[in-house]
């Protein structure tokens, strides 16, 4: 399945179209097409922003009009921060991503255009898309950086074809501790705590006793976390033999 194609209309600064392009290649999309760029072609200064992404820049292809620059796809959504009195579908981003999968996996192709950093597309380029994009921006300050949009697009490609979890846990070089640790751990601290007369009155000492083992329990400690939890009570034991 191939990925789509973003397509910039009319940008007008080279700095917005490297940052596009950069853009693009975190999330590993390289095929980009620029419509009659405003300061011409090739831009030094997209180069410049684009860093590591300049081979986009070099395969990009460089279009006269929006009818040339789609002439082979077979779906195209136009992103747009307003209403243009149209009737066409609007979809998230999220959502024209999972629908461009789904076109691009029976063979067809998708085309994704960004209007010009000044006022976006207008209604003559929207007209010869089959969709548009509008991302769920605040409505008093909708407009986007041209770079922006596109990432924000090209995050949901990557993040619809991608398995990554919601959430992982890093343990930096250690385990979660287990049951018996936790239960040494509890050991330490009561004995601590009953030396200092923490469980006071005795009426209410198990329930106490209860209460901390079930805090024990709710924390995700690691070894380390018990070890040094271990380590705090040894030391604090010491320095109470030494003042006294």
């Amino acid at each position: 399945m191939s990925d789509p194609v973003f397509i910039l209309v009319r940008p007008q600064m080279g700095e917005n179209i490297g940052a596009a392009a950069r853009a693009m290649w975190n999330f590993g999309l390289d095929r980009m097409r620029v419509v009659a760029p405003r300061d011409g072609w090739p831009n030094e200064r997209a180069v410049a922003l684009a860093s590591g992404a300049g081979r986009l820049l070099d395969e990009a292809g460089l279009y006269s009009t929006v009818p040339e620059a789609i002439r082979d796809c077979t779906y195209v959504f136009a992103t747009t921060a307003r209403a243009r009195g149209l009737t066409k579908p609007i979809v998230t981003p999220e959502r024209a991503m999972e629908q461009a999968r789904a076109i691009q996996a029976q063979g067809g192709k998708v085309g994704v255009m960004f209007g010009p950093e000044r006022a976006g597309l207008e209604n003559e380029d929207i007209v010869l898309a089959d969709a548009t994009i509008s991302v769920p921006v605040n409505p008093e300050f909708p407009s986007l950086n041209l770079a922006q949009c596109v990432l924000l697009t090209a995050y949901e490609w990557r993040r619809k074809g991608a398995e990554a979890p919601p959430e992982v846990m890093e343990m930096a070089g250690t385990d979660f501790a287990t049951g018996l640790e936790l239960e040494k751990l509890g050991d330490h601290f009561e004995q601590r705590l009953e030396a200092a007369g923490f469980f006071f009155p005795e009426t209410k000492a198990e329930g106490m006793k209860v209460n901390l083992r079930n805090m024990w329990g709710r924390l995700p400690l690691t070894r380390a976390d018990v070890q040094i939890l271990h380590g705090i009570l040894r030391q604090m034991v010491r320095w109470a033999g030494k003042s006294r």
